[in-house]
């Protein structure tokens, strides 16, 4: 079979293509397709004619930017309207060339719920195609792993369900990017793309403190799992507090604190005097009159908790003893809960705020971290590998009372409790990750909800991240969003 190839028109790169490069209709399209993109609140809306993505040749219109090797790429999407063909189709694209006939990889989201992993080996060859096990998923993941093709889809709320193609290779540079086909030349069909990430996830013998690691600073809606990136830096900042006046984020960076202005967007460093070296374990008390930090202090030193005033001041050594982190205020601020390493095991301790002699907690074999008071000061919260994976427990204040409250198949960190008291938010650990008492940075999490006793969690963010995305309570004081870190290895 000889192919003729079909005519491409690209739309150069504007800022209304947001992440994007241009926008182009491929292949034969008798109405040209659009792309808007709404820089507020970052979603997409797209336009797209085409007769198929299927067979030899290709239709459909595509935004798009060029990524050398390994790559994810996330967004929540959804078709608009009722439509005219039931295998009208968005999703992901992974393709060598612009041509009708490239090879490519993609997420075929279909408007009667079928989701299928399709692709073209070669140039001409016939498209085939996974099924995934579930219909009308509105989260679709496309990632490239060397040769191999992952697609991870779910219904938002609920875990990815994952299907792969091995062997696909389409060489180094492609165009990735969305699409939109209408399945019919002469209609235009529509859909709406949000949560729209791409992450270049690092590679063997990553060091976090040596190569290149970015980080964007996200607010979720819990509710509705809207995000929104406020912020972004090349290099590594983690943990965001929310103070309880709504007005700022305080994260860590290069060893500082930094306060982040809700309303301006601009960053101050807060004064900690000679204690420089602040890891991602800071935590406001519940006035928002002071932090709580653990550091170094010097570098020969193991962390150590210190407090000082929320504008900045000399701290105060709390734990002269070390290794400890800090996770929790009491709501009265009278105490400070930690987990530190004493006689070779981690375990929960409590300390008088002004310092003084600390108190155990947990007794159990293995790790026992992320201490966490309830507003109502009723309980602690606390992640512990003691069931054999890391699971979320809580125990009332002096330690009595330790319930499980997760046993499921993931390794599940930091327990925050919402200001309402209702609500439970954690980072969870996919399946293979980790192992149960590492939660370390560039791995692919969830970030789940429960209610405060337990029961089912809900997915409300797909992220890739781990180690300083939400280590700290990170609530909005009104318990509707939560702050939190993402990552990618910058792209080129």
């Amino acid at each position: 079979m000889s192919l003729i190839p079909l005519p491409t028109m690209t739309i150069p790169s504007h800022p209304t293509l947001g992440e994007f490069t241009a926008q182009t209709d491929v292949g034969l399209t008798h109405i040209a397709g659009n792309c808007e993109f709404n820089a507020r609140d970052q979603y997409y809306t797209m336009g797209g004619a085409g007769f198929n993505i299927w067979g030899e040749r290709d239709a459909f219109h595509f935004i798009w930017k060029k990524i050398s090797g390994n790559f994810i790429v996330t967004a929540r999407a959804a078709l608009i309207g009722i439509g005219v063909n039931a295998h009208r189709k968005l999703g992901w694209m992974a393709r060598t060339s612009l041509d009708t006939a490239s090879p490519h990889a993609c997420t075929g989201i279909h408007g009667d719920g079928l989701v299928s992993l399709q692709f073209r080996r070669s140039l001409g060859a016939a498209t085939g195609e996974v099924r995934a096990p579930l219909t009308g998923a509105d989260v679709i993941q496309l990632e490239r792993a060397g040769n191999t093709f992952i697609m991870s889809v779910a219904q938002f709320g609920r875990p990815f369900t994952t299907v792969q193609v091995d062997g696909l290779d389409l060489g180094d540079e492609l165009y990735v990017g969305l699409f939109v086909t209408s399945h019919e030349d002469h209609v235009l069909e529509h859909a709406s793309f949000s949560n729209v990430r791409f992450v270049v996830p690092v590679g063997p013998g990553f060091n976090r403190d040596r190569d290149p690691f970015g980080s964007r600073l996200e607010l979720l809606d819990v509710t509705t799992g809207h995000r929104q990136i406020i912020h972004t830096s090349d290099k590594v900042f983690e943990a965001p507090n929310w103070t309880p006046d709504d007005q700022a984020l305080i994260y860590n960076a290069d060893g500082r604190l930094i306060r982040f202005d809700l309303a301006s967007n601009k960053t101050t460093t807060i004064y900690t005097g000679a204690v420089v070296h602040n890891n991602n374990d800071h935590v406001l008390s519940f006035d928002g009159s002071m932090l709580a930090i653990s550091s170094r202090g010097e570098e020969s030193h193991p962390s150590r908790i210190y407090t000082v005033p929320v504008g900045g001041g000399e701290p105060r050594l709390i734990t002269p003893k070390g290794p400890s982190y800090l996770h929790g205020w009491s709501p009265d601020g009278a105490s400070l809960v930690y987990c530190a390493a004493r006689n070779g095991e981690y375990d929960i301790y409590r300390i008088p705020s002004h310092g003084g002699d600390e108190v155990q907690l947990t007794t159990a074999r293995g790790l026992n971290d992320g201490p966490e008071y309830t507003p109502d000061g009723k309980y602690i919260y606390f992640n512990s590998v003691r069931s054999g994976l890391m699971q979320i427990w809580r125990m009332h204040p002096d330690g009595s009372a330790q319930q499980q409250l997760t046993d499921d198949e993931y390794n599940n960190w930091f327990p925050h409790v919402s200001p309402d008291g209702k609500s439970i938010a954690f980072v969870s650990y996919l399946v293979g990750e980790v192992t149960p008492s590492d939660h370390p940075a560039a791995k692919r999490v969830y970030i789940r909800i429960m209610p405060r006793d337990g029961g089912v969690p809900r997915v409300v963010a797909y992220v890739y991240g781990g180690q300083g995305t939400m280590n700290v309570p990170s609530w909005s004081p009104d318990s509707a969003r939560l702050a939190f870190v993402s990552n990618s290895v910058p792209l080129a």
